[in-house]
């Protein structure tokens, strides 16, 4: 990145920190993103100290279109509602908001960063298990529409191909559309982290009086906060960490692999489709029909009682729950079914 784009970069932050500062409410964040603005001017500053040595004259400040359009949803919304927004154009200070959600505490010394937000794969198996509801609901109302639009007779063969193709069709794109989500965020990520290792590098001072600011608007006394980012930034791996968690909101540890993810949804897509196509490739006739609907009752019970995990609910009450939503998606497709078989013929 030359002088002069990263002196506009710098300019544009200064810009959207204003309007932040002037639409927040609460007088520590208000002071924060004030505080950010004028740290972000000085950083401009040394560029433009740059362009001069380089002979170049420095333009006046003309906000992109961008930037000037995330500055309207600011206004507009509030910093917290586009907070994805501005930490995709890298506006330090986000921490700030997504820690009112996740109640992640200060960490009290150098060696704590990064230690909070190391999952022992919760995400990877709630992605799992949605992933196999996904597969077993529309799987199932497929099959029960193309059962409907036979006249309700089951016939195997168009069954079985409808759930095969459902399966097949699901899964690929599941996966494709998993990569691509975690592919795009994994190079912002590592897009936003690279730039703020670049100017750790090139003014680590700078870096560290951001860093001491939004601890201290996060509770420190600016004495505590300042020793403190004083001794995260002396260790260069701290510090990139510390970084990219309190000014990007951003965790290094939790990027994610795209093929890693296109996989486990591919996987459970696929299992939970397998589900009510199986009884129809063990069998024929009416009985395959109700066994497909009995482990379709039994699959999608249990696995509304697996996502009570999550949601702290009772299991037998998000089983029931789960088993009437997908019962009533099947119904719906089995009665369009029926509906398009009476108007075809």
């Amino acid at each position: 990145m030359s002088a002069l784009e990263s002196w506009q970069k710098e300019m544009d932050s200064v810009f959207i920190y204003r309007v932040i500062a002037q639409v927040e409410k609460t007088p520590e964040k208000h002071a924060l993103f004030k505080k950010l603005a004028a740290d972000a001017e000085a950083q401009a500053q040394i560029w433009a100290k740059k362009l001069h040595v380089e002979g170049k004259a420095v333009p006046d400040f003309r906000p992109g279109l961008r930037t000037r359009l995330v500055a309207g949803l600011v206004r507009q919304f509030g910093a917290r509602s586009v907070r994805a927004v501005l930490a995709a154009m890298k506006v330090r200070g986000m921490s700030v908001y997504t820690t009112v959600l996740t109640g992640h505490p200060l960490p009290k010394n150098a060696a704590e960063i990064g230690q909070r937000h190391r999952a022992a794969g919760g995400g990877n198996l709630r992605a799992l298990v949605f992933g196999a509801n996904d597969g077993l609901v529309s799987n199932a109302g497929l099959m029960l529409g193309v059962v409907g639009a036979t006249g309700g007779n089951g016939e195997a063969r168009a069954v079985v191909i409808s759930g095969i193709a459902g399966l097949l069709a699901g899964a690929f794109s599941m996966a494709s559309g998993e990569y691509v989500s975690v592919r795009s965020q994994r190079e912002l990520f590592e897009y936003q982290i690279a730039a703020e290792r670049d100017e750790l590098e090139e003014y680590p001072e700078a870096e560290a009086a951001e860093l001491a600011t939004i601890y201290q608007a996060r509770g420190l006394s600016l004495d505590d906060a300042t020793h403190m980012a004083a001794s995260i930034i002396k260790n260069p791996a701290y510090a990139l960490d510390a970084l990219a968690r309190e000014e990007l909101g951003l965790d290094p540890g939790q990027l994610g692999s795209p093929w890693g993810a296109a996989g486990a949804s591919f996987v459970s897509f696929s299992l939970g489709a397998l589900v009510p196509l199986l009884p129809f490739l063990l069998g024929r006739g009416p009985h395959a029909l109700f066994a497909s609907m009995g482990v379709t009752a039994v699959a999608l019970f249990g696995i509304g009682a697996a996502i009570s995990l999550f949601t702290g609910r009772s299991a037998w009450l998000g089983g029931l729950r789960m088993l009437l939503i997908g019962a009533a998606a099947a119904g719906a497709t089995f009665l369009i079914g029926r509906l398009l078989d009476v108007t075809v013929s």
